[in-house]
This record gives structure tokens, sequence and C-alpha cells, in this order.
């Protein structure tokens, strides 16, 4: 009578018993920004059942705390920026990353209206969410690239891009670093966008997927399984315009139709296929973070960073090709 009682109970759900039985996995994000598009659609696009996964995403705001739910288990994947995984490791944490989407700093150098060129920034206030992270490395790449030294400036913590975006508004801060939407939102306020960095010749990897190592070698076909739906997901917002404006719509709550066109624009073409990461600016990155926090005394093997092995295997198996069929 029981079975039957629990029985009834899951169908009156709607919900087939198989999806109570099987695992559940959870790929965690930590920001509403545009770039984040390429773990949404996993969701949005069903790409996780279509590989046999019960998976969800969930925010987790800053990629410290996504870390911690990895490494503690709340979460199986994290998509953060490399930077974040160099610092964990380098103390003590057994991450690797298996993919990335992006390779590519995906913000925009915003500045007061007044500041025409780079050379003007010297002197000026250039607000990041914080010391030791993304926007410090975007901030010191543009002006190593301008020739500009890193001391000419004042570099600050300034909080996130809502919060900076308003200072900017207030002329509390001179110029600072955002990416779509929020550089559209500064265009509409008359702020200049002086570049997109993008554009620098250093590559980052901004979008990198991680598991813990000893996640990877018990759960290899989960993780082949969930880079398969990654992938798919990456293939279809870069090839399916509709499908991508409608998965930004609908997580970054945006009615503006303009502002979704503008962040699918920027951000569709600079998504990796295949989801690889780009050694050189996984080196680099991982220099900039030993530096800062070590004081350039420790090294960094990046062929123990990252673990590309299953890309390699669905490249051989064709799976890449197939998707493009």
């Amino acid at each position: 009578m029981l079975a039957k009682l629990l029985l009834g109970i899951v169908f009156s759900l709607g919900a087939p018993l198989a999806l109570f039985a099987q695992e559940r996995h959870y790929v965690s994000y930590g920001g509403t920004a545009g770039f984040q598009a390429t773990v949404w659609a996993m969701k949005d696009l069903g790409t996780f059942e279509k590989y046999g996964l019960n998976g969800d995403v969930v925010l987790v705001g800053g990629s410290a705390r996504q870390i911690q739910g990895v490494l503690g288990g709340s979460t199986d994947f994290a998509q953060v920026d490399i930077t974040a995984v160099v610092a964990a490791n380098l103390k003590g944490a057994d991450l690797v990353v298996v993919g990335g989407t992006l390779n590519r700093i995906p913000f925009s150098m915003v500045t007061q209206p007044e500041i025409r060129e780079p050379n003007q920034l010297r002197g000026k206030k250039i607000g990041v969410v914080n010391f030791g992270g993304v926007n410090e490395y975007a901030v010191l790449a543009a002006l190593n690239e301008w020739g500009i030294p890193s001391a000419a400036a004042t570099i600050m913590p300034a909080g996130g891009a809502a919060t900076r975006l308003t200072a900017m508004s207030a002329k509390a801060l001179d110029a600072t670093v955002l990416s779509p939407p929020e550089t559209i939102k500064a265009e509409k306020l008359g702020l200049r966008i002086l570049l997109h960095l993008s554009e620098l010749k250093t590559s980052f990897p901004m979008n990198v997927m991680i598991v813990r190592r000893r996640y990877l070698e018990k759960n290899r076909d989960v993780v082949k399984r969930m880079m398969k739906a990654h992938a798919d997901a990456v293939y279809q917002l870069k090839h399916d315009k509709k499908k991508g404006m409608a998965v930004l719509q609908k997580r970054l709550l945006q009615k503006d139709t303009d502002v979704i066109q503008g962040t699918y624009d920027y951000y569709a073409p600079k998504f990796e296929f295949p989801p690889r990461v780009n050694r050189e600016g996984a080196a680099a990155t991982a220099k900039f973070v030993l530096d800062r926090v070590a004081g350039g005394k420790a090294t960094m093997d990046i062929g123990m960073l990252l673990d590309e092995s299953i890309v390699d295997e669905l490249e051989k198996e064709g799976f890449f090709k197939s998707l493009a069929r």
C-alpha cells in the first residue's frame, strides 16, 4: 500500500521515476553578465537532458564561493575565471580545468566622456571589483599594452558592476571596466567606451569549467557528458541568434531588445568552439596571480592545471563536427 501511495505521489507531480533515481549535477556560475550564457544555455536549451544528465545551473556569487562549493561537494562543476583556480590550487586545492568557452577579456574600458585616449588615464581613479581578480588583471593588461605604468593611475576596489556604473555616473570614478549589458547602459548615460579589451593582444581564460581532480578520475563519464552538453550549448548560442537572444532575455530579465541584441552580438563570436583554453593566456594569468599572492616565489605547472583530455577525446570521436551537420 505504501509503495503504491509513493508511486501515486510521484506520478501526480508529473515526474518520471528515472529522474528521481538519477543523481543530480549542479553547475555554478558567478554572476549575471552576458558571458555566463554558455552555462545558462545548458539548462535553457535542454542539453543536460540531451546527454543523459539530470543537471541544473545555480548562481553562486563570486568565484571564491563557487570554488568552496566545488571543494565542499555541494556543486560538481563551476564556470569561473582562471585567476580563482590558480589562487585556490596555490593554497592546496585539487581543482582542474577541463575546458573553456571564452579566452578574451570580456570587458571594455569605460571612462568619463572627457577622456578620449588611453594616455589620459594617467593620474585617474580606475575602479575594479577587488584586487587580485579578473578586473584588476584586465586593467593592468590594458595599461601595459598602452605603455602606461600601473603606478601612474590609482586602481581601487569599488564593488560590483552596478555599483561602479553608479559611481561613474556620479563622477566618483574616472574609469572602470564593464561588460555588456552594463556597457550598453553606460553609453546611454553618456559615458565613453574607450576600448573593448577583447581587442588587446593578451589572451585571458575568462570562462573555464572546473571540477576536482579526484572527481574527474572517479566520474569521467559524467564529466564527458557534461562537456558534450556544454559544447552543444555553445554551438547553438553561436549559430542560432534567436535561441541565444532568448536565453539572454530570460536570464538578464531585460526587456530592451537593443540591449539583448547588443549583448548577443558582442559575446557570441567570442565563445570558443570546441571549448578549449588558451594555454599562453593561462600561463600569463597564472604568473600574474603568483606574483600577486606569493610575491613571485611560487610556480605552477600549467600542464597540471589543465586537463583537456576529454575535449581531445570528443574531437577524435568527431563529436564537434557532428553538431554542425
